[in-house]
């Protein structure tokens, strides 16, 4: 195999006589190079795009949720309370209580979900901080908080007492309705402030006073629709769960930041396969140029291998020269292209060479998962197109 290896050295590196072999094995060598750059530029692109995405996604996430597993509401007791505190694992935790509902104002109407806060709300997500008019809510108040979208549906003002934005909750109960008016819990409320995430969530949520949530929905003060939690940066996904299994019982359901955005992540890891199978496409198509200069070489090197087959070397280690030369243009090909696109990457980054906006450069992310996603892809699709071209090294073509 050394001496394989010497002589694939030495056909890599020297020009053959036939100048069509030296321009396609040149463009052989190009293709790997260009083929290796588009694949990790297409998966960093797609890794910053992603990112970008989730950064808006989960700007009001928290580290986890816990949802009833049965019905709407549960039941948090004091000594629950209490133990959660002092877990350990948690830094802060938010009761919430939510629920669509109906809003007019200014003879203008809309459906969104109103979301009960408690003043531990602002530990857990960073909601307040995307407030662009206005300030938060108070506590034990009627302000509430809206998004961007119903603002402009309704055309709300704030601390506007002369136009009160109505809530309409339809009471829980059975049996007939006598009068209209009697089937809503209904309150008044004063919007303080205005937040922007993103469209959807701007057009979702209405937030209030955690104790005004309960009261329209017929809910006593240990009642909720869910625990938001911030968890300790040390501790690991299985520690929270099994804490707040041992401390709520098992009749709840768990979601970290992944699964409240379930959707999402299974779209982006389909798009993300997606681009990995097109880019893995250019670069099968770009390594037939390599099969193709190997076979060309092996016609050209016709007489020289039958002088190797007469001193004593095999047919198996004559393939082996063309199948080592292979892997030769690959890994040149690769080392070089990885280098450039690595440089491509590093310097976007840094210095932000295209933008999207003025002020938003196009969004991409260096991960050493994509390195190595590059490097197995090239690796083994060039071991495969050489081993092709090599088999073309038979008796017939040595007599």
């Amino acid at each position: 195999m050394n001496l394989s290896l010497y002589i694939a050295k030495r056909y890599a590196i020297s020009f053959s006589k036939n100048k069509a072999i030296n321009i396609i094995t040149g463009i052989a060598s190009v293709g790997i190079i260009a083929s290796t750059m588009a694949l990790f530029v297409f998966l960093s692109v797609f890794s910053g795009l992603k990112e970008f995405t989730l950064d808006f996604a989960n700007a009001t996430d928290p580290d986890y949720k816990v949802e009833t597993a049965t019905g709407k509401f549960f039941t948090l007791t004091p000594t629950q309370e209490v133990e959660l505190r002092k877990s350990g694992v948690l830094t802060a935790f938010s009761k919430v209580v939510s629920e669509r509902v109906y809003f007019v104002y200014d003879e203008k109407e809309i459906v969104a979900e109103i979301k009960g806060v408690d003043s531990q709300f602002a530990a857990v997500t960073d909601f307040n901080q995307h407030l662009y008019v206005g300030e938060w809510l108070t506590q034990h108040s009627e302000e509430v908080v809206v998004g961007a979208e119903i603002s402009r549906k309704l055309a709300l003002g704030l601390f506007d007492y002369n136009h009160q934005l109505e809530v309409y909750v339809p009471k829980p109960g059975k049996g007939s309705i006598e009068n209209p008016e009697d089937a809503f819990n209904k309150a008044l409320l004063f919007p303080s402030g205005v937040y922007s995430v993103n469209e959807e969530m701007d057009s979702k949520f209405v937030f209030c006073d955690l104790p005004l949530a309960q009261q329209l929905l017929g809910l006593h003060p240990q009642q909720f629709t869910a625990l938001e939690l911030k968890v300790a940066p040390q501790h690991s996904e299985e520690e929270v769960r099994k804490t707040l299994q041992r401390i709520l019982g098992n009749g709840i359901k768990i979601k970290n930041r992944a699964q409240l955005n379930d959707a999402l992540y299974k779209m982006l890891q389909s798009e993300n396969v997606f681009i990995y199978l097109f880019s893995t496409l250019v670069v099968i198509l770009t390594l037939f140029c390599l099969a193709g200069a190997i076979v060309m070489i092996i016609i050209d090197k016709r007489e020289n291998l039958k002088t190797l087959l007469h001193i004593g070397l095999t047919p198996k280690a004559i393939r082996g020269i063309f199948f080592a030369q292979g892997l030769l243009i690959t890994f040149f090909g690769l080392g070089i292209g990885m280098a450039l696109a690595i440089l491509l990457i590093v310097l976007q980054q840094q210095f932000s060479l295209l933008m999207i906006t003025a002020t938003l450069p196009y969004p991409v992310v260096f991960e050493w998962n994509n390195v190595w996603i590059v490097v197995a892809t090239i690796v083994l699709l060039g071991m495969l197109s050489s081993w092709i071209a090599s088999g073309t090294v038979t008796k017939n073509v040595l007599k």
